[in-house]
């Protein structure tokens, strides 16, 4: 794997380091020495995955809140997803501010979100997959999020005809600190 550190404090970028073949590829997508040596947390104690079905369903920007923040694992398997991290640590220098990154099964990237940061995305495709692994639990207490258009942060989303949003992600209150 190779890793690259973005604009936000404790959210990079990972591409898989292919050893290729006649037969095709072969590429960790995980290795536990490998985000410990880079500082990442490595602790993995549940996967996730999502599939839409209709190119613009956007899901985010979610979070956990303390004492049960997460860092997750991105992948997008099957399609391509604009993928958005934003830092909501108020004591770090990349506060308020966001990244992203298209994520596709044909590249195969995938991007790391450290704890304290929202993550959420756009289908670019119709059949979008992604998969998660993530450092905690899931806890419904701590579970929440920040407005996908909230003038706190000015995410430049793609533009699509069509929106699919759940009510829950398009009804979260203005950030406030």
């Amino acid at each position: 794997m190779i890793f690259n550190p973005t604009r936000i404090n404790n959210v990079w970028v990972i591409n898989l380091e292919k050893h290729q073949d006649e037969r095709g590829f072969f590429a960790r997508t995980w290795c536990q020495q490998e985000f410990q040596k880079h500082g990442l947390n490595s602790r993995l104690v549940q996967c996730g995955v999502s599939r839409s079905s209709r190119l613009g369903t956007l899901r985010g920007m979610h979070y956990q809140k303390i004492p049960h923040e997460e860092a997750k694992l991105v992948r997008c398997t099957r399609g391509s997803i604009y993928d958005v991290a934003v830092d909501l640590r108020p004591s770090s220098p990349t506060f308020k501010k966001w990244f992203s990154i298209e994520l596709s099964a044909e590249n195969g990237t995938m991007v790391f979100i450290g704890e304290g940061c929202a993550h959420g995305f756009q289908t670019l495709s119709d059949d979008a997959e992604v998969t998660y692994q993530m450092s905690e639990f899931h806890h419904p207490e701590c579970a929440s999020g920040v407005r996908w258009n909230d003038p706190a942060f000015s995410i430049e989303w793609p533009a699509c005809t069509q929106r699919f949003m759940s009510e829950r992600d398009t009804t979260y209150p203005d950030f406030t600190c």
